[in-house]
């Protein structure tokens, strides 16, 4: 038996709320988690209290399938079959979609922000991208381990979080993030909060806070 592996046109769901105001553009991309979608992943970005200059911009993964035995349509980003031919798809998906939004504008400040699953998608995209990012938030999922792999990779600046009751990403694996992070002179923040593995509104806070430090921004008008 033989295996081919056939490139093939195909397309991804993109939601985005405008930011008031022209170019330079201010970008938030997020990346959903396992069987989510990119409607319940805006839904996350806007409750993050940024200023009125950040495009919020949610990015479904393109591999799509129902949720349970229900009609939701929801996707995830990748399996480990073919894992190399996906990451590289995925990462051209990724600059193809925030091209798309910006229209031809500049992209002044581009920041990734991950939940579950999507973490992976978020560091792959941000770092290795068109477009580096000028930071990665991360909520309850690992730094992918062959971007440590690769000496020549720089990280900006990350916040890695989880909830004390997370059984995904554990206390030992962020530890251990933040340990080949600052290994690699990276700005790494940490947050612990009250939960599980969930988005919670102390991450919500301090994904503000990190986008109101974002060299240039100015602070959010609350």
């Amino acid at each position: 038996m033989r295996e081919l592996n056939v490139a093939v046109t195909t397309h991804g769901r993109v939601l985005f709320d405008e930011a008031q105001g022209g170019a330079p553009l201010n970008m938030l991309a997020g990346f959903h988690g396992y069987a989510q979608n990119a409607d319940e992943m805006i839904a996350l970005l806007r409750t993050i209290p940024a200023n009125p200059s950040w495009t919020r911009v949610s990015i479904q993964g393109l591999h799509r399938f129902y949720r349970g035995r229900t009609q939701v349509t929801v996707a995830s980003w990748m399996t480990r079959h073919d894992r190399e031919l996906l990451v590289a798809d995925n990462i051209a998906y990724v600059d193809a979609a925030l091209a798309a939004v910006a229209a031809g504008r500049p992209i002044e400040r581009l920041v990734m922000c991950g939940f579950s699953q999507g973490v992976a998608m978020a560091f792959r995209a941000g770092v290795l991208g068109a477009r580096t990012a000028n930071a990665v938030l991360a909520l309850g999922g690992d730094v992918p381990p062959e971007l440590f792999a690769d000496p020549g990779i720089r990280f900006p600046r990350v916040l890695l979080a989880r909830g004390t009751r997370d059984e995904w990403y554990s206390d030992d694996k962020l530890r251990a993030d933040r340990a080949q992070l600052h290994a690699r002179s990276c700005d790494v923040e940490t947050l612990t909060f009250d939960g599980a593995h969930e988005w919670h509104t102390d991450f919500a806070s301090a994904a503000a806070k990190a986008l109101h430090t974002v060299p240039g921004t100015r602070p959010p008008a609350l």
